[in-house]
């Protein structure tokens, strides 16, 4: 940190008086990283990677907050860091010396990329209400670094062959894989506004997956994962056995299930895959920086104040959370990518919008950050999500919103509704240029009839719809939600996010099929165990 902290304040005030434009904010953001990776399949060890490193971000801001080398243009992409590498054994020299030639790079595309902005500035209709570029915050001092685990590797390498051996014994399983990560990161910020943050997190992950093929030729999958802050809050090896035998019977039901055909349909998302449509269709569309780039859709931009949602439906993005209801939370972070204090943000209440997510990036009415700045190293600070937490206040148990289900299923004359268990990803288009849509991508998915007939487990759907449209066709929830944990791409890089939500009951979804490459089975037969 003493070292981060003299070299910032040379090189700004050597640029604040040889520079032109000169800067009036400087920044480094050093993360360090310490990971262990240990993979099996079959019983056998295919992985075991350890890796340490450190790189700084340098952040540049030249001209004024008002109008900056980051001011939004057309969609035009803001690119400066590149995350230099630097000593991870605290060596000065090369410390500064990186520093240094990071500065200066930085320095020069920024200003380069100013000037080019007050020009092309020149050739736009005179925009009205400008937003400003830089909020301005108070400086924080805070240090606080997360414990050390003394990482048994051992012990994991004895685990992960244990569990993947439990998917020898199903041949339709052609690939699967067990893996354990242990990582521990340190993140270390300061600012000429006299910020100075030391924190960190650990993680603890356990990740089982695999997959096949029907006999048309689609490839199934499907997943669990587990994650945790600490060794401790990871499940004993019985209940991750039992996880992975689940999922083993799970991908040799999915081979034998028939297609789906496209329909649109009442359904009911479980809690993880309502967690998951909710992160992709709504929080991506609340992110402050989408309101004033023009390139974007601008879906909820004047909407402020006004219906978005259900009116029982209300939501939070609180990365403040460590946990909820016993399952940690890997949206959480004490400081943001900008030095500013984490904070719980209430986005919507009863169905109204408040407010978006921000980073120090102003818009309209919010002149300051409410600690959403966020990034991974080598990528640019915009506001992301965090922990987003969806509450109702129409809750049902389990066994009245099937029955919901079902009477909406005759309602409407439909054949059946259907039943999304578990989904891997989603991703949605918010940018004006092409459609303002979505895609979830379920891997469990259940007819369910209104005559009583068991659920049917079927294959090969995709969910799809537009947010204004879909968002209004949600009729009921649960009472108990569940938490889905991933990882969120998008300008900024890949980020540590989490989303909670009761399991929802809508009275439209529309669904599509997944591609199928009609792959062939392997020719040749499985090899004979040996031992």
């Amino acid at each position: 940190m003493d070292i981060l902290s003299g070299e910032l304040s040379r090189e700004f005030n050597v640029l604040k008086f040889k520079g032109d434009p000169a800067p009036y904010y400087m920044a480094y953001e050093v993360t360090e990283d310490q990971t262990e990776t240990i993979s099996a399949a079959a019983g056998a060890l295919t992985q075991d990677l350890r890796s340490h490193r450190r790189g700084v971000d340098t952040t540049i801001r030249v001209g004024s907050p008002q109008f900056d080398n980051y001011h939004p243009f057309g969609g035009m992409p803001i690119r400066f860091t590149s995350f230099g590498a630097i000593s991870v054994d605290d060596n000065p020299n090369q410390i500064s010396r990186e520093l240094w030639t990071e500065s200066d790079r930085v320095y020069r595309v920024a200003s380069r990329r100013l000037l080019q902005l007050k020009t092309d500035q020149q050739l736009l209709a005179d925009p009205k209400d400008q937003d400003a570029d830089f909020s301005s915050e108070p400086a924080a001092k805070y240090s606080h670094l997360p414990e050390i685990y003394s990482s048994d590797t051992g012990n994991w390498e004895k685990k992960t062959r244990a569990w993947s051996a439990e998917f020898k014994g199903h041949p339709k399983i052609l690939g699967s894989q067990v893996s354990v990560v242990v990582q521990r990161e340190i993140r270390s910020f300061v600012n000429t506004e006299g910020s100075s943050i030391q924190l960190g997190s650990n993680l603890f992950r356990i990740e089982a997956n695999g997959f096949g093929l029907a006999p048309d030729g689609m490839e199934v999958s499907d997943f669990e994962t587990i994650e945790a802050s600490q060794p401790n809050h990871l499940p004993d090896d019985a209940t991750v056995v039992h996880k992975v035998q689940q999922l083993a019977a799970k991908l040799d039901a999915l081979v034998n299930a028939p297609p789906a055909e496209p329909i649109v349909c009442p359904a009911i998302l479980s809690g993880r895959a309502s967690a998951v449509f909710f992160h992709e269709i709504f929080g991506h569309r609340i992110e402050g920086h989408r309101q004033k780039d023009i390139s974007e859709g601008q879906t909820f931009t004047k909407m402020l104040g006004k219906p978005v949602l259900p009116p029982f439906i209300s939501i939070e993005s609180d990365p403040t959370r460590l946990d909820y209801s016993g399952s940690d939370l890997i949206g959480h972070y004490e400081y943001d990518d900008e030095g500013v204090k984490a904070r719980p943000v209430k986005v919507v209440e009863d169905g109204v919008l408040k407010t978006f997510l921000l980073s120090r990036s102003p818009v309209g009415e919010f002149k300051e950050s409410n600690g959403h700045g966020r990034r991974q190293p080598g990528f640019e600070v915009v506001s992301r999500q965090s922990n987003l937490i969806i509450e109702s206040s129409k809750q049902v148990s389990d066994g009245e919103l099937r029955q919901q289900l079902i009477e909406e299923i005759k309602r409407q004359g439909k054949p059946y509704g259907l039943y999304f268990e578990q989904v891997s990803s989603g991703y949605t288009t918010t940018g004006r240029a092409g459609l303002q849509a979505f895609t979830v991508v379920p891997l469990v998915v259940y007819r369910v009839f209104p005559d009583g007939r068991p659920d049917e487990l079927i294959r090969g759907v995709d969910i799809v719809g537009t947010p204004l449209t879909s968002f209004q066709k949600i009729l009921a929830t649960s009472n108990h939600s569940e938490v889905f944990n991933g990882y969120c791409g998008a300008e900024s890089g890949s980020i540590p996010v989490s989303a909670v939500s009761p399991a929802i009951l809508v009275s439209e979804i529309e669904t599509q099929k997944k591609p199928n490459n009609q792959q062939r089975a392997p020719l040749l037969p499985r090899p004979e165990a040996t031992r």
